[in-house]
């Protein structure tokens, strides 16, 4: 009997031993399989966070920017500084001999071309070449745009800045921008070269139907009110034209001297282009009007010492640019062959170029001589990729 008894109480601790390790085991099994699912669910998150991050934020522009610089040949970089205008005949070809920087859409470029048309040109541009292109067209609204001169490439023709402003104020030219940036983005276009920054209250002046037609204070604000715009809207902003063009002459058809006092452009002219510098403006676009007062023998876009001014006394650190280099403020100067090496020279970073395929030769011919340093076409070549990526042209 009392045996018996203890065969029935070691059985019963038998299957009570067994039961606890079979759920203890399945506890642990349980616990393996949590530990799984929060592994996952972290490694899903980390991945999920990193999709949404982006990989824009995990790189560093900067390295990035100079790996690339690092790995092109001079002719690539050189190819960089040049924003050519469409050349009629080889425009695939150009873009790929001379590994050109961008396309300057000028009237005959788009004056035949449906939206669609125009679409496909542009992507056609854009396949042509490693690095990116920057495609420009000029769209102050008024009597300068390309756009609103062709055939239902917009709904409606960009109005000068002085009939926004004059119609609805600054709303209105915010409002204006955000529905040219829509145009522009909708082509495949970063940059509209504008706000002009201008100074002309002479309704004679030849700039005064371009600008606000105000005094400096108030194009100083719509200057800024148009950098931040077009800031938000990642189209590249382009002040134009320093030092500020006044009531000059026109320098397209001739060579015009400014002869106004640097304490009269100081105190008048360049507030506009420094309200635009300090709101994170993209690029300024240099003219070709002889100021004498800064230096009577070169035009500003081949003056050393007006690039100065713009560097060091405005403190401007990003693109620059030369106006059109066939314009006659400069064509009668100075050769075009000689004129792209003399602006790069002179501080600018892109050449708005017609006669590139002279130009490039002959800038190659003196970083070979040594009269325009690598050093000096590696810091242009940076400030121009650098706005390409901030305009989300790049994608790293």
């Amino acid at each position: 009997m009392i045996v018996s008894a203890v065969l029935v109480l070691l059985a019963i601790l038998g299957i009570s031993l067994v039961i606890i390790l079979f759920l203890n085991q399945d506890k642990n099994t349980e616990i393996a399989k949590s530990n799984v699912n929060e592994a996952t669910s972290t490694s899903k998150g980390t991945k999920d966070s990193t999709k949404e991050t982006g990989w824009n934020e995990l790189k560093d522009p900067e390295k990035t920017i100079n790996e690339m610089i690092a790995n092109m040949s001079v002719e690539e970089k050189v190819g960089q500084l040049f924003l050519a205008r469409v050349p009629i005949d080889q425009q695939l070809e150009s873009i790929k001999n001379y590994h050109l920087g961008g396309y300057l859409l000028f009237g005959r470029d788009v004056e035949s071309e449906t939206p669609d048309s125009l679409k496909d040109k542009i992507k056609s541009y854009q396949s042509a070449n490693k690095v990116p292109l920057f495609i420009a067209s000029d769209e102050e609204g008024g009597t300068v745009s390309r756009l609103s001169r062709g055939t239902g490439l917009v709904s409606e023709v960009f109005k000068s800045p002085q009939e926004v402003y004059q119609e609805s104020g600054w709303s209105g030219i915010r409002s204006d921008i955000q529905k040219k940036a829509a145009v522009l983005h909708s082509y495949g276009i970063q940059g509209g070269l504008f706000p002009d920054a201008d100074v002309a209250t002479d309704p004679q002046a030849f700039i005064y139907d371009r600008t606000l037609g105000l005094d400096a204070q108030e194009t100083s604000e719509f200057v800024k009110v148009s950098v931040e715009e077009l800031k938000k809207q990642k189209i590249t902003s382009t002040l134009k034209h320093f030092p500020g063009y006044g009531n000059n002459r026109d320098s397209h058809v001739e060579i015009v001297y400014d002869t106004r006092s640097i304490d009269e452009l100081r105190s008048n002219d360049f507030l506009p282009f420094k309200a635009g510098i300090d709101a994170g403006a993209d690029s300024v676009l240099v003219s070709h009007n002889i100021i004498t007062s800064i230096d009577g023998t070169m035009p500003a876009s081949i003056s050393r010492p007006v690039h100065d001014v713009l560097r060091n006394e405005l403190g401007f650190e990003k693109v620059i640019m030369t106006d059109d280099m066939d314009m006659a403020g400069l064509a009668n100067f100075i050769s075009q062959e000689e004129a792209g090496l003399a602006a790069l020279k002179a501080g600018n970073d892109l050449i708005l170029s017609s006669s590139f395929q002279e130009q490039i030769p002959y800038v190659l011919q003196g970083i070979e001589a040594g009269t325009y340093t690598e050093e000096a076409l590696n810091q242009s070549v940076y400030r121009v990729l650098k706005m390409k990526n901030d305009v989300g042209l790049i994608n790293w």
